[in-house]
């Protein structure tokens, strides 16, 4: 039989299922890459959640395409959009709604608001 009294037991229970969903959240936020194109489509970078440019793709004949000005407003133009889809989509990780027994952990912590 144990010695861990059962209030201490359920603090150490809720302590390893935040410690699970924090992994979760985590996993989910590093699988995210959005790739938006640019207005013409022939580029399409790759952004990850925390903005960072992870991949470029040029279709064939763009650098011959475009001049220098108008190539880098289709690559920054792709960027930003990119960027603006991944932080959708690691806001939608972040203020998901929480699961039941999340809702419940929280409406029994004293002083929450629910």
């Amino acid at each position: 039989m144990s010695d861990i009294h059962p209030d201490v037991q359920a603090a150490l229970d809720m302590a390893r299922d935040l410690r699970h969903r924090i992994a979760d959240m985590r996993e989910k936020i590093d699988s995210i890459r959005a790739r938006r194109p640019s207005p013409s489509g022939a580029v399409i970078p790759e952004v990850d959640a925390m903005g960072r440019l992870t991949g470029l793709y040029l279709a064939p004949g763009t650098v011959d395409r475009f001049d220098s000005a108008e190539l880098v407003h289709e690559i920054m133009s792709a960027i930003g959009d990119s960027t603006a889809d991944a932080g959708r989509q690691y806001r939608l990780v972040m203020d998901g709604p929480l699961e039941s027994d999340e809702e419940e952990a929280v409406a029994a912590v004293p002083g929450s608001a629910s």
